[in-house]
């Protein structure tokens, strides 16, 4: 009887497997360092006050209020692009340049850069000077998030050679300089869907974890080994972050991990051709920013609001649902729509 040798797989797997693990303990050992120097110095996230449409929100300010009073400090996504920055930064001695450059320059690039600019929101919404942004103001922050998108997919026109797209089932197509508009859109479509989903204990840590992991499968499959181990380390990074933010929450990551882990997931979502399977994959994420669209667009033009408050997460709580159900619940779909996504990125290829 003939057996299985799957020992090339798993010598494969094993660089994914090792540096999600290193990543993990990283961020675990750094993440009391952290929290000692946010509680010291009073990290405290400051709530919004009003909407982005400038209309004061009672219904959010109700359901977070005993949460903002416990003083929950901010910023922990410091954590995650420093982790990730140390661990894939260090590959860059034992990694071929060529094989640096095509897998993890770019991805590692968006997710420092935009892992920056969040920070900077954080430190803005820490000091609390304007409680009705609480933040950089949205046309600043989208117009850093393009300046970083920009640069990212002229990096992937002109050097690396993108320039098509895979539609599962169908075929590649060509689209030539019209590649750069639509990485612009994904990475700041992306980037926005995980800030806007990251406001319940555990959500969007969970969330982008699962995200990450079919991403990660996809790639390694696609024979992107080290853009998979890219993956393990947000992974890693993540789980450990998420250990801590599950409810009741010790910390919140902030701008500074929802951006960097929003924009990391698009590029990782463009080097695997996956622009398809992306909202599959991050079916959540597209959702909830999609909630957030309707009740912003129903407002201006119809005067009313559809939910009691947006996104989503916050409308299932002004009706009655308990904060951990809403998470576990999400989770489930999210696993369950990444893993549909997983299958549509490998075997639909033609």
């Amino acid at each position: 009887m003939q057996t299985l040798n799957f020992d090339p797989f798993i010598n494969a797997a094993l660089p994914v497997l090792f540096v999600a693990f290193v990543s993990f303990v990283l961020a675990m050992l750094a993440t009391p360092i952290y929290t000692h120097f946010a509680y010291k110095y009073k990290a405290w996230k400051v709530a919004r006050t009003h909407t982005v449409t400038g209309e004061s929100a009672p219904v959010y300010q109700r359901l977070h209020a005993a949460k903002h009073r416990r003083n929950i400090p901010t910023m922990a996504g410091i954590v995650m692009i420093v982790v990730v920055a140390l661990v894939i930064g260090g590959l860059r001695w034992i990694v071929d340049p060529a094989l640096y450059r095509k897998e993890l320059l770019l991805p590692l690039f968006s997710f420092v850069a935009a892992g920056c600019i969040g920070l900077f929101d954080d430190y803005l919404n820490i000091r609390g000077e304007d409680k009705r942004v609480a933040g950089l103001r949205a046309p600043i922050k989208l117009g850093l998030t393009l300046m970083i998108a920009l640069i990212a997919g002229l990096y992937f026109f002109f050097k690396l050679g993108y320039s098509q797209i895979h539609v599962p089932a169908v075929g590649d197509f060509e689209i030539g300089i019209l590649y750069i508009p639509l990485f612009m859109l994904v990475i700041v479509s992306t980037a926005n869907a995980v800030n806007i989903t990251d406001g319940l204990d555990g959500l969007s840590g969970g969330l982008t974890a699962i995200a990450y992991s079919a991403f990660a499968i996809i790639a390694f499959f696609q024979g992107l080994t080290w853009l998979a181990v890219f993956c393990g380390a947000v992974v890693g990074v993540v789980l450990a972050y998420t250990w801590f933010n599950i409810f009741p929450a010790r910390f919140f990551m902030g701008d500074s991990g929802s951006f960097a882990l929003g924009t990391g997931l698009g590029v990782v979502a463009m080097l695997t051709n996956s622009v398809f399977v992306l909202p599959i994959i991050g079916l959540v994420f597209v959702v909830e920013a999609g909630s957030s669209l309707v009740q912003i667009f129903s407002k201006k033009v119809f005067k009313r609001k559809i939910l009691l408050s947006a996104p989503l997460h916050h409308h299932l709580e002004a009706i009655g649902w308990p904060e951990p159900k809403i998470t576990m619940r999400f989770w489930i779909i999210g696993s369950v729509a990444a893993t549909l996504g997983m299958i549509i990125g490998l075997i639909a290829k033609g």
